[in-house]
């Protein structure tokens, strides 16, 4: 790639610490994420033609009082149905990917050093070949599942998730530049996490600004 601007995707199953990582990053000089799943809630604020799509194929009872969509009756609903997630996935992510490669030109503009898109379908919607580098952070799914229990989820649904996801660390593998495993402690993850982006910032032909 020609561009100045160093390109991480970040990118993994749920629980498995994508947003600690990012948020690491976000504490480096210079460095702008972009986080796919803020930018999928906007898509589907209300009012919007997508989360309108959404009613109307999923139900209204996802509506709440306050007019705001149920995303926790609706993650429920599609991870416990590969079909209906597809159709979900097709309603949202043609109006996320425009937003994102917006927030991508603003921060290169804005004189970002390295931008780092977070998403957990960078791959399948095309993202990652936006980017110099993609991270896979990954964790063992008894430590995946202990980490979604504690953020509240139900036992049962906590499990579905880590089951709809059981592929991912293998089929993202192969597109992953580095793969960051979170199940050890904090302190060394972080260190390494740091270290990563300095390689990063080496290969590309860039020092980290103080």
């Amino acid at each position: 790639m020609t561009h100045r601007v160093l390109r991480i995707g970040i990118t993994g199953p749920i629980g498995c610490g994508k947003s600690t990582v990012s948020n690491w990053l976000a504490e480096q000089p210079h460095v702008t994420i972009i986080d796919a799943d803020l930018v999928a809630r906007d898509v589907l604020a209300p009012g919007t033609l997508e989360v309108e799509a959404v009613y109307a194929r999923f139900g209204e009872d996802l509506r709440a009082a306050d007019g705001v969509l149920d995303r926790a009756a609706l993650g429920r609903m599609v991870f416990a149905d590969a079909a209906a997630l597809i159709e979900l996935e097709a309603i949202v992510h043609p109006a996320v990917r425009p937003r994102i490669l917006h927030a991508i030109a603003d921060a290169e503009v804005g004189g970002a050093g390295v931008v780092v898109i977070e998403a957990i379908k960078l791959v399948e919607g095309g993202l990652a070949a936006l980017c110099d580098e993609v991270w896979l952070v990954t964790c063992a799914p008894e430590v995946q599942l202990e980490r979604l229990i504690g953020r509240g989820s139900e036992p049962g649904d906590a499990r579905a998730r880590v089951a709809a996801q059981g592929s991912i660390r293998e089929r993202l593998s192969g597109a992953a530049t580095r793969i960051i495993d979170t199940s050890g402690a904090i302190e060394a993850t972080h260190a390494r996490v740091v270290g990563l982006l300095d390689e990063a910032l080496a290969g590309h032909g860039a020092a980290r600004s103080p």
